[in-house]
């Protein structure tokens, strides 16, 4: 079954909505973003999340030791690298659960082929010393949240060799549509369970409830 990946949580009421409607993953912000949070915000929330709910920090070319610090004081299950990070980056932290964002373009005068060589050669680079691959959209080199998926068919002919998480753009009326089309491992949602910039209970309820039907 797919699993679903709610990211940008930043408010108590953040925190209620998930522990009752139950996704796999949570991810917070610890990189430029209207979402970002700070050590002190994220360890109250992470206190009154279920355990059973696994945390993910998002991290963007953020200096090592910082991203350490933040990893063992919250204990997060899983450090999600979102920018410019090489495999030397990555190499500090074989003691956490890894996963490693690529972007791929989307909008208009996107070259299929072009685009799908681009991402072989990032898989190539990455698959062998991260625990999952994160496909992110990205627009004119603007990386995440972006809102927009990018086109889910280039992956059809795509072996990946780690857990695939598919990220960008998606929302209720799409969930199923990318499960379909891309069978990722996990759904990460952000701004597609939002109403006016902040989680919406709905919405979070009828995504993962698209999900799992």
């Amino acid at each position: 079954m797919t699993k679903v990946k709610v990211c940008g949580l930043r408010r108590v009421e953040d925190i209620g909505f998930v522990n009752e409607l139950n996704p796999d993953y949570v991810g917070f912000v610890f990189a430029k973003s209207k979402r970002k949070v700070d050590l002190g915000t994220a360890s109250e929330l992470i206190k009154n999340l279920k355990e059973n709910i696994h945390t993910v920090g998002v991290f963007v070319n953020e200096d090592p030791q910082v991203v350490r610090n933040i990893g063992e004081t919250l204990k997060l299950k899983v450090l999600q690298f979102h920018g410019d990070e090489d495999g030397e980056y990555i190499s500090k932290f074989k003691d956490f659960t890894v996963w490693k964002v690529i972007s791929v373009q989307c909008g208009e005068e996107i070259d299929e082929e072009e685009i799908k060589a681009q991402l072989l050669e990032k898989l190539q680079q990455f698959e062998a010393i991260v625990d999952g691959i994160v496909l992110d959209s990205s627009i004119k080199g603007v990386k995440g949240g972006t809102g927009i998926s990018f086109d889910w068919n280039i992956l059809k002919t795509i072996q990946f060799n780690k857990p695939f998480v598919l990220a960008g753009g998606l929302n209720p009326s799409n969930a199923q549509e990318a499960i379909l089309k891309a069978s990722p491992q996990v759904l990460d949602v952000s701004s597609g369970v939002e109403t006016e910039g902040v989680k919406d209970f709905n919405k979070i309820k009828d995504f993962i409830e698209k999900v799992r039907n």
